[in-house]
């Protein structure tokens, strides 16, 4: 029932008139034929790209390794060092302060109680 629902529909829509009296299914025609043409044309890009993908892997296995050993991974490796250490004292530091005024706010809080 549902395949004859939409059959009917689509021929509805391919025979009926437009609003200028011309029929639907010439512009039907003409959206498939411009469908065609950007198949191909995206079929020939997605080719294009693959061949290019494939030199630049090529130049890659080619000369990775020179790039690799131009790679800083000494000063790379200080310098995450050095952010690191900065980060954790700085979470110390945090820390601490909020530990001193949560202390200062219980004793704050047990003075008010009488405890």
């Amino acid at each position: 029932m549902i395949m004859g629902v939409a059959l009917g529909t689509a021929a509805t829509y391919l025979l009926r008139r437009g609003p200028r009296g011309r029929p639907i299914s010439s512009v039907v025609s003409a959206a498939g034929r411009g469908a065609s043409v950007a198949g191909r044309h995206g079929a020939r890009g997605a080719r294009w790209a693959g061949g290019q993908a494939a030199r630049g892997a090529g130049w890659l296995g080619d000369r990775g390794e020179q790039m690799w050993d131009r790679v800083p991974r000494e000063q790379i490796a200080e310098e995450v060092g050095d952010y690191l250490t900065s980060a954790r004292e700085a979470i110390n530091d945090t820390v601490a302060h909020e530990l001193s005024d949560l202390r200062k706010a219980i004793r704050r809080q047990r003075k008010r109680m009488g405890v």
